[in-house]
């Protein structure tokens, strides 16, 4: 990198003199860059492994097609009638609610760490009391619309 010489003017900002100024910027854009250049070329690599992966692949396998191998794969079961389903959004909601509360209880935590540390105690426990009162309002309403019975 080069560096630009000279004498500072009335706002503290060194005035540039000399032949070095002018590569000077392309230095600094050429180390801004270096980084990203880096990551661009292990994008490329992973790219150009996995392209080399597929390729080898279907150059190796063999190819024989039967109506046995063409035909849909269900848990070792031979697969009678539709395929379609139907699936109830019950489940769905049961997950949600599961990975809402698995996160939410993730907060507890640190606001534990937090509550132990001086100064903090009462502030941490009025806010951690009302994080715990806005998840029972939604477990309330959950249970109010009738998410969590079971049939």
């Amino acid at each position: 990198m080069v560096a630009a010489t000279g004498t500072t003017g009335t706002t503290g900002i060194i005035e540039a003199t000399g032949s070095g100024a002018g590569t000077a910027g392309t230095s600094l854009a050429a180390d801004y860059f270096q980084p990203y250049s880096v990551v661009g070329l292990l994008a490329m690599v992973g790219v150009l492994f996995v392209a080399v992966a597929f390729g080898a692949g279907s150059l190796l396998r063999p190819v024989v097609p039967t109506p046995e191998k063409l035909m849909t794969y269900e848990c070792g079961v031979d697969p009678v009638g539709e395929g379609w389903a139907h699936t109830q959004v019950r489940y769905y909601v049961y997950a949600f609610l599961y990975v809402i509360f698995a996160v939410d209880s993730i907060f507890l935590f640190p606001w534990a760490t937090v509550f132990a540390a001086p100064g903090y105690g009462a502030a941490t426990l009025v806010e951690m009391f009302i994080f715990l009162g806005f998840l029972a309002v939604g477990l309330l309403y959950a249970y109010k619309k009738g998410v969590l019975t079971w049939t």
